[in-house]
Parts: structure tokens; C-alpha cells; sequence
């Protein structure tokens, strides 16, 4: 794990932050799987004002921060009836230190805490580090895919589901 890592709910204050992770991850995350122009094309400050980190009905997003600043956070929320992780995105230059990890830890706390008996999240189709790593933490494919745009891309999402 890196060092000096602490979990912590999100502030409008660190939008900015969470913006840039945001978009560098998706910039080197999902090359070879989106269209080059328009991940080139990103900015996080486009972004700043998507996020509602101050609102107490959800949805809840956690940062971890390490003594560099925010490298990645993960976003939780209730979708029709059943907890679902909307978010969960770690610097690039941070990837493989366990940071993806205790964020995925903190978010299946909050869910379990929270008494849902179900969670699901959606996968970019051919993400297939992302597909191995929530595998590796029990999630299973459900079969279901979503279409539709993200941030102006048209992207197809595999649903996985965690039960208990």
C-alpha cells in the first residue's frame, strides 16, 4: 500500500483534484478502447462541476490521499434499490500500489454498513485490468451490458454484481 494513505469523504474543495484523476486515468486507462481524439480532447477542469461532493443524499465519493494529494477515489450511491459503485479511479501513477484496493475496502464497508444485500457497477467492454481486478474481489459478470455516452463518448459497460 502506499505510504502515508488515508481514506477520507470528498469536500467541493477537492473537485479539482478528483477532476484530474478523473481524466488521466480515463486518458491512459481506455487508449486502444475509445477514440484517441476524444481522450485527447478531455480536460479536467470541463469537469469540476460534475461532481456533488457536498450533498449528503448522495451519491458519496471517498479520496485517497497520500502526502503527493488525491490519487483516486471511488463514488457509491443507491440505484433501483441496490448500492452501486459508480466510480473508482486511481492516477495512473499510483496504479498497483494497493490504492484501488482500500478504496474498493472503504466502499464495500460503506455498502455492507448501509445493509444493502446487493451491489453492482458497470465496466468499460474490453477493460479488462479493471475486469480482472473486481473478479479478483468476488464480483461476477451478470451478463447485462449498458450502452450510452460518457462525457460526450458512446461506451458499452458489462454490469457486475456483488451479492452479500
Amino acid at each position: 500500500m502506499a505510504p502515508s494513505l488515508s481514506i477520507r469523504r470528498a469536500t467541493a474543495a477537492d473537485a479539482p483534484a478528483v477532476a484530474g484523476v478523473h481524466v488521466r486515468s480515463w486518458q491512459r486507462g481506455y487508449r486502444g478502447l475509445l477514440p484517441d481524439a476524444e481522450l485527447r480532447a478531455m480536460r479536467p477542469a470541463d469537469r469540476v462541476g460534475d461532481y456533488t461532493f457536498d450533498d449528503d443524499r448522495g451519491p458519496h465519493t471517498w479520496v485517497a490521499e497520500t502526502s503527493g494529494g488525491i490519487a483516486g477515489f471511488v463514488t457509491i450511491c443507491e440505484l433501483d434499490g441496490h448500492a452501486a459503485v459508480m466510480a473508482l479511479y486511481v492516477d495512473p501513477d499510483h496504479w498497483r500500489t494497493g490504492i484501488g484496493s482500500a478504496l474498493m475496502d472503504r466502499a464495500e464497508s460503506e455498502i455492507a454498513r448501509q445493509g444493502y444485500p446487493v451491489a453492482r457497477l458497470h465496466v468499460l467492454k474490453g477493460n479488462e485490468r479493471a475486469m480482472d481486478f473486481y473478479a479478483g474481489r468476488g464480483w461476477a459478470p451478470t451478463g447485462r451490458v449498458r450502452s450510452g455516452d460518457v462525457w460526450g463518448v458512446h461506451v458499452d459497460e458489462v454490469e457486475y454484481e456483488k451479492i452479500g
